[in-house]
């Protein structure tokens, strides 16, 4: 009786412990399933920062140059360096280590300084001190073998803000925006105008370094303006109505649901001065001008990354825009090759191996691919409203000759003619170069002006001194010969034109006579 009581009573044991070992076995199951590691973790990460703050008070912000994607430099980092710029000037600041630049404004001797890497400012705001602290970074891609052979990329460049924990709302409620507002003033100060041009191809220097912009500019420095810009003046004064317009108009625009830009399309033969009056539109504005060569543009993309880049306050030009690129060609190719097949298929089948040809040819080239739709994309899409206060000029000699989509309203908003020298625009140009109002020449030239079509660059050479002695009365001689002999070579055209015409006339009726 008693083996057998042991016998149940080790056999009970043996039970209780297997539905324990069970019960262990669910429980562990259960707590994996909660991610035990993590709870801990963020818990000892939790007082590990407590007892950082208590060994380190100090928070941080940092302001990198360039923004996630670096597409754009960062607004706030230029402004940033520009606030700092005092504060490193100054020998309070501590500051050992300084990078030197010559100043933007002309005929300016300073040179803009700023912190070299690693060094530390201190600032004070309301009784609060806080410290910058300027540094750089490698490339990401440094050790990349795609750059194998060529100059690591530019290094990326960073200001951060230290300051303590007990100031953060002072900081981060005041102290950063007053630092934007300070640096903005500062800019706006030192500020001095640029003509920018695209960079071709990749973007690597002559020296083979790694340039962080797809610009290089020159200070932009041309005289003109509309002061002394040959023109009517009634139509002077509209365009520079319109431009006023369109700089106070952000409310406007805001308002109306629009993006803050506006389309000019300067047309008229060579000449007329559509290139003065950009300058004098830049000038008249006080704006960057950022000239575009299309040719050396590769892609759609690249067109839109050049439009990222660019700065508000400006006026984005593409001159000659007929010529940059043909951006109708394929266009007509299709009319073309809808045409021939109407009139016969087998000519059709023709030139659509030659039009397939073609094709294969542009593609091996390695020419530029920019399209009429990234064109007109790059105009309004939806990247132009990247940005604001941009003014978008095109240029041509033959206006007849573009896409009617690449010019219509919405795009270009205003068309303005550049055309042959009137005598507005003569007795203006004799006031500039000669300093006369008046002349008994006057009367021959205005006679001149309406027969015979000169251009204001033509005549403002005719009426510019080229040696000593000579005056209003010379120069103004010299003008009514050259109205003279270009009316006579006109005459001389007309003539010529019109006895091939009678050649050509004759020709037919004796082809008829034969027949």
């Amino acid at each position: 009786m008693d083996g057998a009581s042991s016998l149940w009573s080790s056999v009970n044991s043996g039970i209780v412990l297997s539905v324990l070992a069970v019960a262990l076995n669910l429980l562990w199951q259960s707590l994996q399933g909660l991610h035990l590691q993590d709870i801990f973790g963020r818990y000892a990460r939790r007082h590990a920062r407590r007892f950082a703050a208590i060994v380190d008070p100090y928070l941080t912000v940092t302001l990198a140059e360039y923004d996630g994607g670096r597409m754009r430099r960062s607004q706030a980092y230029k402004e940033a360096q520009a606030y700092l710029q005092r504060a490193t000037r100054d020998a309070r600041g501590g500051v050992r280590h300084l990078k030197a630049e010559p100043a933007t404004k002309e005929n300016d001797d300073r040179l803009v300084v700023s912190m070299g890497d690693n060094e530390e400012v201190a600032d004070e705001f309301k009784g609060a001190t806080v410290w910058w602290l300027a540094y750089s970074a490698p490339p990401r891609e440094e050790n990349s073998p795609f750059y194998w052979g060529k100059a690591a990329r530019a290094e990326r460049r960073f200001y951060r803000l230290f300051f303590l924990e007990r100031d953060r709302d002072l900081v981060l409620g005041e102290y950063l925006p007053h630092v934007r507002r300070e640096g903005r003033a500062a800019m706006v100060k030192e500020r001095q105008r640029k003509l920018f041009t695209n960079i071709s191809g990749d973007s690597w220097d002559a020296d083979g370094f790694y340039c962080d912009s797809v610009w290089s500019h020159v200070l932009f420095e041309h005289p003109k303006t509309f002061a002394t810009l040959a023109m009517d003046p009634t139509k002077k004064r509209e365009i520079m109505d319109d431009l006023d317009a369109f700089k106070n108009g952000k409310d406007y625009y805001k308002r109306v649901g629009k993006a803050w830009k506006r389309g000019y399309l300067l047309y008229g033969p060579p000449g007329t001065g559509k290139s003065t009056m950009i300058a004098a539109m830049a000038n008249h504005l006080d704006y960057d001008v950022y000239d575009i060569e299309l040719t050396s543009v590769r892609t759609n993309t690249d067109l839109r990354k050049l439009f990222i880049e660019t700065t508000s306050k400006s006026i984005i030009v593409i001159e000659d825009i007929d010529c940059s690129l043909d951006l109708t060609g394929k266009r007509k190719k299709k009319k073309k090759k809808n045409k021939d097949e109407e009139e016969n298929n087998q000519n059709n089948k023709d030139g659509e191996k030659k039009d397939d040809e073609e094709e294969k040819d542009d593609d091996k080239s390695g020419g530029s691919k920019v399209t009429l739709s990234g064109v007109l994309n790059f105009i309004d899409g939806l990247w132009s409203a990247c940005g604001g206060e941009r003014i978008i000029v095109f240029t041509t000699n033959h206006v007849e000759k573009l896409d009617p989509a690449l010019i219509r309203r919405g795009r270009m908003d205003r068309h303005i003619e550049m055309s042959y020298c009137c005598l507005e625009a003569f007795k203006f140009l004799a006031k500039i170069y000669l300093d006369v109002d008046a002349h008994p020449l006057f009367d021959d030239v205005a006679a001149l002006l309406r027969e015979v079509d000169m251009t204001p660059a033509d005549v403002a050479e005719n009426l510019t001194p080229k040696a000593p002695g000579e005056d209003a009365d010379s120069c103004l001689a010299t003008l009514v010969d050259a109205l003279r002999k270009a009316k006579e070579d006109a005459l001389a055209k007309k003539a010529a034109k019109g006895k091939r015409k009678e050649a050509a006339a004759d020709d037919d009726s004796d082809d008829d006579d034969e027949e």
